[in-house]
């Protein structure tokens, strides 16, 4: 190792320790150091691109929001601080379910413990977290978003709201917990949304429903001397039950 990349490495051990992480490589068990394997390489393509897209389609602005993808006992999740649009192949970062970094040098989201909650709890492959405007805005009005769609079904029901935590909280991860039983979405009140799947594209066209119904209750609810009609739990079980064989088979 050449000495510049050995100066290199002693400074990013030394930014880790002084930030409290772990050191770049410590807890791989057995892994070899800076290794990535192929699928991991992929999926970090994948997570970089769908966090690129929160911020083109509007749901983030700047470095806020973050994404993560889990394979196998490994999450990727996007650095803190970093602009999407900075981020390459070599700045995988992962973490184990333990929050031990296990990939990468830079420091994984602040919200860690809100994506490694859901994985611990759920059969989730895929978070993510976003400040869409719409959805904030009625997590700042709502316990609860109304049934107004049927893809509220989609998402297990209708929308909890989970009540406020600072962010990169174990409260705040809990009461996300709290506010996911039974779905796979909800609002983080006067902060913004979570929603997992099995797939990233899963995840993140959750993401999407989830804005667009915030966004036609907040329009409908807007006209004056008239108030939205609703769905009812009957309503709803029956879109889940077709929701399940929609889209194309094999």
């Amino acid at each position: 190792m050449s000495e510049e990349r050995q100066g290199k490495r002693r400074a990013a051990e030394d930014g880790a320790r002084a930030a409290g992480r772990p050191r770049p490589g410590s807890g791989r068990r057995g892994r070899r150091d800076g290794a990535v394997s192929g699928e991991e390489a992929h999926a970090w393509a994948a997570l970089v691109a769908a966090a690129r897209r929160t911020v083109s389609d509007g749901f983030v602005v700047g470095t806020s929001g973050n994404v993560s993808v889990r394979v196998g006992e490994t999450v990727l999740v996007t650095p803190t601080g970093v602009p999407y649009d900075r981020l390459t192949p070599d700045d995988v970062t992962g973490v184990d379910l333990a929050g031990r970094q296990v990939l990468g040098t830079l420091a994984p989201t602040s919200e860690l413990p809100l994506h490694l909650a859901v994985y611990r709890t759920t059969g989730a492959l895929a978070v993510v977290h976003t400040h869409a405007v719409h959805a904030t805005a009625v997590s700042t009005l709502l316990d609860e978003l109304p049934p107004i769609h049927y893809m509220a079904a989609a998402l297990g029901g209708p929308v909890r709201v989970a009540p406020y935590a600072t962010y990169g909280t174990d409260e705040l991860a809990g009461n996300m917990l709290r506010a996911l039983e039974g779905r796979t979405g909800c609002l983080l009140q006067n902060h913004g949304t979570v929603t997992h799947g099995t797939t990233l594209d899963q995840a993140y066209d959750r993401t999407a429903q989830l804005e667009w119904m915030c966004r036609l209750w907040l329009t409908a609810s807007s006209v004056p001397g008239r108030s939205p009609h609703l769905l009812s739990a009957g309503h709803l079980a029956e879109a889940a039950d077709r929701l399940r064989s929609y889209g194309q088979r094999g």
